[in-house]
């Protein structure tokens, strides 16, 4: 990606790689999630729906902390996924918001891009997030 390893990545090339398959729901919760899960495992969260005697587990809702903030995508029963922002201090939500899905992904490719740029580990699971 970049020879640079303080160079933060390409906040676009994240926010793109974010945005792909926006247009199946399914499809962009499980891309998401596992995108997100593999490059970010420990700030990552996945709840998935389990219901009795079902073969598919679908993605419900992804947490994802950076930083000083949390974001949640949470699918509704109908309709689009509700996004939101929470800012947390020493571990205690002190504002939730909810923000739309464009700004949801602009804020993570952001702190994406920011946190590509603290550690190599950070940075070589964000080059493997874009892949």
């Amino acid at each position: 990606m970049l020879d640079n390893p303080h160079e933060p990545l390409q906040v676009d090339m994240l926010a793109a790689s974010l945005r792909a398959d926006r247009s199946d729901l399914n499809a962009f919760m499980e891309a998401l999630a596992s995108k997100l899960g593999g490059s970010l495992p420990e700030q990552t969260q996945v709840t998935r729906q389990n219901k009795l005697f079902s073969r598919e587990h679908p993605v419900i809702a992804i947490n994802v902390a950076l930083g000083e903030n949390q974001y949640q995508i949470v699918r509704e029963r109908q309709g689009y996924p509700i996004t939101s922002r929470a800012k947390i201090v020493r571990g205690i939500v002190i504002k939730t918001e909810q923000i739309p899905m464009e700004q949801w992904i602009d804020e993570i490719a952001n702190a994406l891009a920011t946190l590509s740029t603290q550690s190599m580990q950070a940075r070589m699971a964000l080059e493997r997030f874009l892949l």
